[in-house]
């Protein structure tokens, strides 16, 4: 059995706080934030430790419009720059490159860009053209992650093949993602051993990328750092898709390393989120929790609430019945 890493008392210096608030939270209103918002993020970002900030997605413009969606979507060199300018502080830049979505030949080398991190999302069909891409986002110079995401309906057999395929390539970090928000502790504690065993024997480091549903992302987060998770999803008050992520806040204000401070992060919140709260949705709620107990992607919830549905025994009937 895995033993923990550490107590609740303690201070480990391999964990980092990885902000994806206007990355995750640009699913909510299609990146549609304002510079401001981005700006006044980013510095609360900087001011309370954070060690990473995930400042959107570099799709390709000729994949998505331009049209419909907000830059933060792209994040193109001149939009990141606006905000961060060379980014001269502690916190590390990261975007998100999702397979189907991104094109290599669109990324510069690390040289050209402030941005630090390259983050791949994929399916495990994907795999191959994640592995590709997390290869040349390596050769350019960019530290990177992986997000294998949906792995809830994985076989196990499965998700063991595609641990080590990632163990034998570049990638920095293999991330457990609880796409749809349905694990519950005890399987992450499980998944925690299974993925660290692999990126221990490769040199590797695991992350958690936690979803509400159940109202246990931030109880999965804290239970896979404990167990040896170093990098920590989180966004501004769970900000993100449906139900949303692990709370920073929370998160901040559990650990224990001074270099996290809470205050930075509530004075964004009471300037910035509580406006937001009235125009966005997001967060628990009924249909999403119905969704993460069946296991399932949350896109009939997302349409339940953008509907303003609440005949939840219907929406229940309806769940069981696919």
């Amino acid at each position: 059995m895995i033993e923990r890493k550490g107590s609740i008392l303690s201070v480990r210096e391999d964990v980092k706080v990885f902000d994806c608030t206007i990355r995750d939270g640009g699913l909510v209103n299609n990146y549609q934030f304002s510079d401001e918002f981005v700006k006044a993020h980013y510095e609360a970002c900087v001011a309370a430790g954070v060690d990473y900030m995930e400042i959107g997605k570099n799709v390709s413009p000729t994949i998505m419009s331009e049209d419909e969606y907000g830059p933060w979507n792209f994040c193109k060199e001149e939009d990141i720059r606006r905000i961060v300018g060379e980014n001269n502080t502690d916190m590390k830049i990261a975007v998100m490159s999702d397979i189907g979505r991104s094109l290599k030949e669109e990324l510069r080398p690390k040289e050209e860009s402030v941005v630090d991190m390259i983050r791949i999302a994929t399916y495990i069909h994907q795999l191959p053209a994640a592995i590709e891409l997390i290869e040349d986002a390596h050769a350019k110079g960019y530290e990177t992650t992986v997000n294998v995401m949906a792995v809830s309906k994985s076989f196990d057999d499965e998700l063991t093949e595609v641990l080590d395929q990632l163990a034998k390539t570049s990638v920095d970090v293999i991330y457990i993602a609880d796409s749809f928000g349905s694990f519950y502790p005890e399987q992450i504690v499980k998944l925690t051993e299974k993925y660290l065993k692999v990126a221990e024997a490769s040199g590797k480091k695991i992350g958690i990328h936690a979803h509400n549903n159940l109202q246990l992302a931030y109880a999965n987060t804290i239970e896979a750092m404990t167990y040896g998770a170093s990098f920590l999803d989180v966004t501004v008050s769970g900000l993100g898709r449906g139900a949303g992520n692990c709370p920073m806040e929370l998160l901040i204000g559990f650990l224990k390393n001074p270099k996290y401070k809470l205050m930075p992060v509530l004075k964004f919140i009471e300037e910035y989120i509580v406006p937001l709260e009235k125009e966005l949705d997001w967060g628990y709620s009924i249909p999403y929790m119905l969704t993460g107990q069946l296991n399932e992607h949350p896109r009939p919830a997302m349409k339940a609430r953008d509907e303003k549905n609440t005949e939840y025994r219907e929406f229940y009937r309806d769940l069981l019945k696919e």
